[in-house]
């Protein structure tokens, strides 16, 4: 699969999240075998492009090519100004973020939103294409409720856009994240226009990542929720997809360096006082993840020291086998 001068094999995608994809994680992903890995969403507002928050999610120290920067707006003009402002940042691709269900996204008509709004679609993502001289991408779910499905359309607008890939979530805004994704309707978009196609929704194992390129069609697929306490994910998808077999499984000393790494690194991103706070999410991801007892582990979500979260970390990942 290629996007402008970039080619992804595998054809593997981490999904932006907000408050999970950033450097730490990203880099994580990649290491795994992640093709790309987007930042936590911007907002074009011009009044946020200066944020410390903005020049933290930007962040691409140390983190392989493609670097991609995903933006968040209404306004052409501030998206295209936002565009150009990450591509000085560093960014190598541009992703457009029409997919987003979240209340305080939608209400200021962002995310997916816009799927009601078709001509601003248009002229958003004209005018970001113009802006910049690298790649843009764009992400979007099936359309706004059940009734207005509107994928098709949307996707013919982007590729008469210049738009160089575009990622399906199988999902309406009005679904959320609740019930199975459907990808019907990404296989209709993948049989009407030539731009690369990314299905996700869902994907959480190697042979539903299989299967799901089958059934749409699609040139790749994207990963988001599957992911969290697991980026070795990645790893397994791609041996799946190039052989039909699962690789060894990771041994248990290199999980437990994962996860002591993965800890440590957010502690030094973000300095041990909000490093520690960000990391419990994590921890609690890992630790439900190799099934290991709530009772070992819980007590780390309440501790305010770097090293007494890591230590008690280490404590219970040599616990895991016999408290399980």
């Amino acid at each position: 699969m290629r996007i402008g001068p970039f080619t992804l094999d595998p054809p593997l995608l981490l999904a932006p999240m907000a408050g999970v994809t950033d450097l730490p994680f990203r880099r994580l992903c990649r290491a795994y075998g992640a093709s790309l890995a987007a930042t936590e969403m911007i907002s074009s507002r011009p009044r946020l492009m200066a944020h410390w928050r903005t020049m933290q999610r930007t962040d691409h120290d140390g983190e392989p090519a493609p670097r991609v920067v995903q933006i968040l707006g209404v306004d052409p003009r501030e998206m295209a100004a936002c565009a150009r402002a990450s591509e000085r940042w560093g960014a190598q691709i541009i992703d457009i973020n029409m997919g987003c269900p979240a209340k305080k996204v939608c209400k200021v008509a962002a995310g997916s939103a816009l799927l009601r709004d078709e001509p601003r679609v248009a002229a958003i993502l004209t005018a970001v294409v113009d802006a910049v001289s690298v790649p843009v991408t764009l992400k979007i779910r099936t359309g706004w409720d059940k009734n207005h499905r509107n994928a098709l359309s949307i996707a013919r607008i982007a590729e008469r856009a210049g738009i160089a890939a575009l990622t399906i979530h199988g999902r309406t805004r009005a679904c959320g994240f609740a019930g199975r994704a459907e990808y019907r309707t990404i296989a209709e978009v993948k049989q009407a226009v030539s731009i690369p196609i990314v299905a996700n929704g869902d994907i959480d194992t190697p042979q539903k990542a299989l299967a799901v390129m089958r059934e749409t069609g699609a040139d790749g697929v994207m990963i988001g929720r599957a992911a969290q306490g697991r980026p070795w994910l990645f790893r397994d998808v791609a041996c799946f997809l190039r052989s039909g077999k699962l690789p060894p499984p990771l041994g248990e000393d290199e999980i437990k360096a994962v996860i002591l790494h993965h800890i440590q690194e957010i502690h030094r991103f973000y300095g041990t006082a909000q490093g520690v706070r960000i990391a419990r999410k994590h921890i609690a991801w890992y630790m439900k993840n190799l099934s290991i007892p709530e009772r070992l582990w819980r007590p780390l979500l309440r501790e305010e020291k770097a090293s007494a979260q890591l230590n008690g970390l280490r404590f219970c990942l040599r616990r895991s086998r016999q408290a399980a």
